[in-house]
């Protein structure tokens, strides 16, 4: 195998759940060396997050944790043990990078700051990964990705205009931070290289999340308009839906923008006799009578596959696209063909398909070649190899109960 692109990059990963582990991740399956620093006491909590192998919760069990995990190496530390903590210090002493996502104040109480790191190692560069940053009135709350939805609006767009919102599924800001918090590494190491110097890198999760709400917010500090539910409509579009098709709970997403895609799309139907009717001539007509024409555009879905949909409407430039289950994903031609998903052979569970990095490298290879590792599987080889520990140490820190 050829080299990696960050091959060589050492990684002291105190992070957990998901937004932490998810960041250093895309720096794993590109090659970095990362040490997943745990606990046997209190292990990361996604290792017993379903699924679990036969649907039995275990530390090394589940899906999810391989997934995320994957290419990393596992420690287990008791970092109340004074030697434990002495142990990190070694680790910071050999790492590139440390990274932790706890809340704001932990890593300082430990001894562990960045100012603290600064004297081991000076060019290390800290990353950290919080609900809502290092400093503010706020920065102590504690939260997950499910309370950082709510909290930066995502919540409140996601679902229909007469119901309760309708969160959007998992915890939207943990799959939103990762790829911000990936580059921001990847600059502060290619500062590190020009200038001998590291830095500490502060993200906030909320402030990520609210990336992805621009427009909403430029609509009202501009505008003075508030955004509500919508559902599945688009101010710029109609007919703008999901449509129900053929078969058990399948589905595709259509977008007519113009008079050019509507009249096309009325071909494709067939030229049905209500698609000529004065209510649906022109786009505010088809806006203002948007339910009437999204159940009769079902009426046509219905009577074809998503696929069949898909492919008739974009071959005529009409945006359209099939709504996909999991099934759907792991079998898409397009992901196959690009070498998406990779099985790999875990210790406890067996052969599991482990999703790629969404990129390519043209010049070096990426992708998941390791499953997530068992709770502390490399705790040894860590110890001699990284930070040239004799036997004796070693053997002499297992009685001490550092590794616990």
């Amino acid at each position: 195998m050829s080299k990696q692109a960050l091959e060589g990059v050492k990684v002291a990963d105190f992070t957990w759940v998901a937004a932490g582990p998810l960041t250093t991740n895309y720096l794993a399956q590109c090659g970095a060396t990362v040490v997943k620093i745990e606990s046997i006491t209190k292990p990361d909590g996604i290792r017993t997050f379903p699924p679990n192998k036969d649907n039995q919760a275990g530390p090394n069990r589940s899906l999810l944790f391989s997934m995320e995990n994957a290419n990393k190496l596992s420690m287990t530390l008791n970092l109340k043990h004074p030697k434990g903590l002495e142990l990190v210090k070694r680790l910071v002493a050999w790492a590139d990078i440390v990274a932790e996502n706890y809340r704001p104040g932990t890593m300082e109480r430990w001894g562990l700051g960045y100012e603290d790191l600064k004297k081991i190692n000076p060019s290390i560069i800290m990353f950290s990964s919080s609900a809502q940053g290092q400093t503010g009135p706020d920065a102590g709350m504690g939260a997950t990705g499910i309370t950082l939805q709510s909290l930066s609006g995502f919540t409140h767009l996601t679902g229909w205009p007469d119901r309760d919102p309708a969160p959007p599924w998992g915890a939207y800001t943990d799959l939103t931070a990762p790829a911000f918090g990936a580059a921001a590494l990847m600059a502060a190491l290619d500062y590190r290289d020009r200038t001998g110097k590291g830095q500490y890198l502060d993200l906030s999760q909320y402030e990520a999340g609210l990336h992805y709400l621009s427009p909403a917010i430029l609509d009202y500090h501009v505008n003075g308009r508030v955004a509500g539910r919508t559902g599945n409509a688009q101010p710029y579009a109609a007919p703008h839906g999901v449509y129900r098709c053929s078969g058990e709970e399948r589905w595709c997403c259509i977008a007519v923008f113009n008079e050019k895609e509507w009249t096309a799309f009325r071909q494709i139907m067939g030229e049905p006799g209500w698609a000529k009717e004065e209510r649906f001539s022109t786009f505010l007509k088809r806006k203002k009578n948007e339910a009437e024409l999204n159940a009769l555009v079902e009426t046509w879905t219905s009577r074809h596959s998503p696929e069949d949909v898909m492919a008739m409407l974009q071959e005529k430039g009409i945006s359209a696209g099939v709504v996909k289950n999991a099934q759907d994903i792991y079998e898409d031609p397009q992901l196959k063909e690009r070498e998406f998903f990779k099985k790999l052979d875990h210790p406890e569970i067996g052969p599991l398909s482990h999703r790629s990095v969404g990129f390519k490298l043209s010049r070096t290879p990426c992708g998941p070649i390791r499953p997530g590792p068992c709770l502390g599987e490399h705790t040894e080889q860590v110890c001699r190899e990284f930070l040239g520990m004799s036997d004796e140490e070693f053997v002499d820190l297992i009685t001490d109960g550092v590794f616990e």
